[in-house]
């Protein structure tokens, strides 16, 4: 694995992981909701070095320090940029002391038996070749769970695994997420079969394998406890999955041992057209909450 100090980050800092990694499907939303309009950009390259230029500003705040942001999730393209004159997977940890993830899927299948496999991922080989190189200590990986069809469950969860054992053989620890979406009407049963799966498939890792868990935040409170206490899991994250900071906030809270991994919910009433000194204010306040409701200030 990566330095021991990032392992003992992710096994027992305090704090919560701040997802930077919306792709190119979700950036215009993204800039949209930051206050970046499309015809702000005219091709993919601008849209990208707009949402860098987020990223850099929500890294480089003040109160965005491993004291209570622990980790970050970079899309693949972050993990190639700068920050500050330093490659973003560098500046995090050597900067802001936050240990960095990658993440690696290349989105989604079509839904089938009530799930959204993940595409094959391409040369993931190399990309996990670069990210050790790039001193990443981990990746992160989706797929979505529309209903609660066991067969579909267990399929997404097989994928995930499969996928994991390639990533820790790279010496990179996989954050695993089987993302189940919060409007379904079977959400909860969902949430049962999810929680069968995952543990048969832990009981079968080699001796001493672990991995990362990032889970929708569930409808009964510790739901996921077994998975939190299981010796396989380093650590299980929390998705906001949708829900508004205030909501993802008060379920997390109630949910012992999980910590947050919002991506939406982090960046939500930041602007580019803010001041530096009110961009610092927001972003500092919304640490502050999520790291509350993660149990862990």
């Amino acid at each position: 694995m990566p330095n021991s100090a990032m392992t003992e980050k992710m096994q027992s800092g305090a704090g919560f992981i701040a997802a930077l990694d919306q792709s190119g499907g979700s950036t215009p939303k993204a800039l949209g909701l930051y206050g970046v309009k499309e015809d702000a950009y005219s091709n993919d390259d601008e849209m990208f070095d707009l949402i860098h230029g987020m990223r850099a500003r929500i890294a480089q705040a003040p109160a965005f320090t491993g004291d209570k942001v622990i980790g970050a999730i970079l899309f693949e393209m972050t993990m190639d940029r700068e920050i500050a004159g330093k490659p973003t997977a560098t500046y995090l940890w050597e900067e802001r002391g936050v240990v960095p993830f990658l993440k690696i899927d290349k989105g989604l299948e079509d839904e089938a038996d009530g799930v959204k496999l993940m595409k094959p991922i391409g040369g993931l080989d190399a990309t996990l070749t670069r990210a050790v190189d790039a001193g990443v200590f981990g990746t992160k990986m989706r797929s979505v769970i529309d209903a609660a069809s066991k067969s579909g469950v267990e399929a997404i969860v097989a994928q995930q695994f499969e996928v994991a054992a390639q990533i820790y053989n790279h010496g990179l620890m996989p954050i695993i997420e089987p993302e189940v979406t919060i409007s379904i009407a079977d959400k909860a049963e969902a949430e049962d079969l999810l929680l069968s799966s995952i543990i048969r498939h832990l009981e079968n890792l080699p001796d001493g394998q672990q991995v990362m868990l990032k889970l929708t935040l569930p409808e009964t409170a510790n739901h996921y406890q077994p998975l939190v206490d299981h010796p396989a899991v380093m650590r299980v994250v929390a998705l906001s999955g949708g829900y508004s900071r205030d909501e993802a906030n008060a379920r997390l809270s109630k949910n012992n041992g999980m910590i947050a991994s919002f991506s939406r919910a982090l960046t939500e009433g930041l602007s580019a057209d803010q001041s530096d000194e009110d961009f610092n204010k927001t972003i500092a306040a919304t640490i502050d909450s999520i790291c509350e409701a993660s149990n862990a200030c």
